[in-house]
């Protein structure tokens, strides 16, 4: 057994406009990193979090990493287990992008890799699951599970919870861009209707299964016009800077779509080329820096493959 591990996680992009909940991307970048060390000593302790401004706990049973490793220890049955964990934060606190989650997987990927790879990736999703109950009050997996699987998800169902990796073009891109604005997750919640009309919700459902039909088919231009949302992005729309204008940027620069990244404030573009993506980046940007908001802007293909662990740090450390 490993006793050192250092996991790479990455950011996703959840709900991709109209599938609220239930679908999810990863990217490559940004993402987050744990180093792990199993001990003799009992109990789970958080010895560093760098990058985080000091805004997460270093309490084990308060920050997400540790609750959800603690959940998988105990479901091994070694619920005593020492573990030294170091996070480093790689990626922005309250993006939209799936931080929480990062976070989360990589130490349940750690531990698990630690303890010789007992259970599947599949298998930790309810773990990293219990992170995002503690970070926004709703153990949803449309961030999770992406991060752990890695590619295109759909979340059929929750109870039983049944996840479906989707196939998707191979030439998809992405434009990200963070506002540096704050829009919690818990509060961008609890903007949500309790109730929609039917008409609205037959609307939805026509864009979800257009969009899954476009990635299965690989059809571009039935992934663009599929992705539209009329129940969630005209409330959470409200708290992101010039949102729709953003949009119009990014539709005349070549954009297949433009949604909100899971509750914003980030954005994101789907794009046919990395070109592309990287023009709407920069375009959207400047407009941003025009209104006095700074920002972070990212682009990456659709990351196939999730966490990274890196062996060659485990074998160093065990020399």
């Amino acid at each position: 057994m490993n006793r050192f591990i250092k996991v790479f996680a990455p950011a996703t992009v959840a709900n991709v406009v109209c599938g609220y909940d239930i679908l999810g991307f990863a990217v490559h970048a940004p993402g987050d990193e744990v180093i792990m060390r199993l001990t003799e000593k009992p109990g789970i302790i958080l010895t560093k979090i760098s990058g985080d401004d000091g805004r997460l706990p270093t309490d084990a049973a308060k920050n997400t990493v540790s609750v959800s490793v603690q959940h998988y220890l105990n479901h091994i049955g070694k619920p005593e287990q020492g573990v030294e964990i170091e996070l480093f934060k790689k990626m922005p606190i309250g993006s939209g992008l799936g931080s929480s989650s990062a976070s989360t997987v990589a130490g349940l990927v750690a531990v698990n890799t630690l303890f010789d790879n007992l259970l599947s990736a599949r298998e930790l999703i309810p773990f990293a699951m219990k992170g995002e109950e503690l970070a926004c009050g709703t153990g949803h997996a449309d961030n999770v599970a992406p991060a752990l699987l890695g590619g295109f998800v759909l979340i059929r169902s929750y109870e039983p919870l049944d996840i479906i990796k989707l196939p998707y073009p191979e030439n998809l891109h992405c434009a990200i861009i963070f506002p540096h604005v704050e829009v919690p997750t818990r509060d961008a919640r609890q903007l949500i209707r309790n109730k929609i009309l039917l008409k609205d919700a037959v609307t939805q459902w026509g864009n979800i299964a257009g969009l899954v039909s476009g990635l299965f088919m690989k059809d571009v231009d039935l992934i663009g016009r599929s992705m539209q949302d009329i129940l969630i992005e005209p409330t959470r729309a409200i708290l992101i800077p010039d949102f729709y204008a953003m949009r119009q940027i990014a539709m005349e620069n070549g954009a297949l779509s433009f949604g909100i990244s899971g509750s914003g404030p980030s954005v994101f573009a789907f794009t046919e080329d990395e070109k592309t993506a990287e023009l709407i980046n920069t375009k959207i940007q400047q407009h941003l820096h025009s209104l006095n908001v700074e920002s972070s802007v990212y682009q990456s293909s659709i990351n196939a493959n999730g966490p990274k662990v890196d062996l060659d740090f485990s074998l160093v450390l065990n020399l």
